[in-house]
């Protein structure tokens, strides 16, 4: 098995893979939404797929494919796709391999709209969903005989548990499965599922890749054979494609992700250790370097439970650097109770159907300085058991 940790020289790798043209330091902004072509014949040869020069934005663009080929060297793959949002990637993706009859295993924990997804458009085709708990996918080996996708997150959301990747990929291809992760959290810095053994990975670019707060992305890797699966199929047909200034600002933003995911861990560090020692506080879940093999590292991410003597709503309004919000991954930190999402109008959610106590917030640590970001915490948590 290859080494999963993080290359040290991942930050040189994402400066230099999309370099500009003529000097420029940055790639340009194709911002056009067809291209044409110089004759006849080279027209046709394209349109019979003898060439690949780009045609039409909404199947390839220049600036997007630098985007693409930095996330694919990134997380060590053989080619990416980029898409509008992170659920125009996970819904293509599951959408370009599956069939009615398949059946998907998925964990528990997953991102909410993964589980909606799940429910109210798989579920209705014909695809079968089974959700199970982590230790199923690492100690049964049988768990995904008969079983098209195994669909997973490491750390799951929520409650952050994590998956043993290479012993769980082994089972997927022992039974010819296709592995898919969500590595929105941990980011290529942190993990690499790809050297693990994992088909496919999946990311919420909006989040940590972006890491500004302003853009909406996805992006997809794995090898090229499957990336062309996407590319042809449902990338084209479901028209989720990622648009030229969001691809340039999604390359701003990975030629700091790894500065940035240094400073997320080290406020995160910070948090886990004084929160941890707090009688009221029953339980943190933010797991860190080595927590399971090919994690190399914490984010900003994490939950706290607390126990009955601290009101939540009190603690949140009390906050002042820390703001009520929903995504995460930018500079700014943010808080959103889990007793928010479980009054979220709608179906049966997975945070519901798989118990999460109503005493649980998740904090997004920004980029502010961690003493001033702990202060607030102190001084919130001191007003909300008053």
């Amino acid at each position: 098995m290859p080494d999963s940790g993080r290359l040290p020289d991942l930050a040189t790798l994402l400066a230099g893979v999309a370099d500009g043209q003529g000097g420029s330091i940055t790639p340009p902004i194709y911002q056009t939404s067809l291209f044409s072509f110089d004759s006849f014949a080279d027209f046709e040869d394209r349109m019979a797929g003898r060439t690949n020069q780009p045609i039409y934005t909404r199947v390839q663009n220049p600036t997007v494919a630098a985007f693409e080929a930095m996330m694919a060297a990134a997380e060590g793959a053989e080619a990416a796709v980029g898409f509008a949002s992170g659920m125009g990637a996970i819904s293509a993706t599951l959408m370009a391999f599956l069939r009615p009859g398949d059946r998907v295993a998925c964990v528990e924990h997953v991102y909410p709209d993964t589980y909606r997804f799940m429910e109210r458009i798989l579920r209705p085709f014909g695809i079968a969903v089974d959700y199970h708990p982590l230790a199923a996918f690492e100690d049964d080996p049988d768990l995904l005989k008969g079983v098209k996708v195994a669909y997973l997150e490491s750390p799951t959301s929520v409650v952050f548990s994590v998956l043993n990747l290479p012993k769980v990929a082994a089972h997927a291809k022992r039974h010819g499965v296709i592995s898919m992760i969500d590595n929105s959290w941990a980011t290529p810095v942190h993990q690499r599922p790809v050297l693990s053994g994992i088909d496919i990975v999946l990311h919420s670019a909006s989040k940590y890749i972006s890491g500004h707060s302003d853009t909406v992305a996805g992006v997809v890797v794995g090898s090229a054979a499957q990336m062309a699966t996407i590319r042809d199929l449902s990338l084209p047909l479901f028209g989720a494609k990622l648009a030229p200034f969001e691809a340039w600002l999604l390359i701003r933003g990975l030629r700091t992700l790894v500065p940035r995911m240094r400073q997320h861990q080290d406020t995160a560090d910070l948090f886990v250790d004084r929160l941890s020692a707090l009688p009221f506080v029953r339980r943190v879940n933010s797991p860190g370097a080595n927590a399971t093999p090919g994690l190399t590292g914490r984010s900003g991410l994490m939950s706290v439970e607390f126990d009955d003597s601290v009101k939540v709503p009190e603690l949140a309004d009390a906050l002042r650097h820390f703001r009520l919000g929903v995504s995460w991954g930018g500079f700014e930190s943010l808080i959103l109770p889990a007793s928010v999402g479980l009054a979220q109008a709608g179906e049966f959610n997975s945070m519901r159907r798989f118990g999460v106590s109503p005493n649980l917030v998740r904090l997004s640590l920004g980029l502010e300085a961690a003493e001033d970001l702990w202060a607030d915490i102190e001084s919130a948590l001191q007003h909300s058991r008053t």
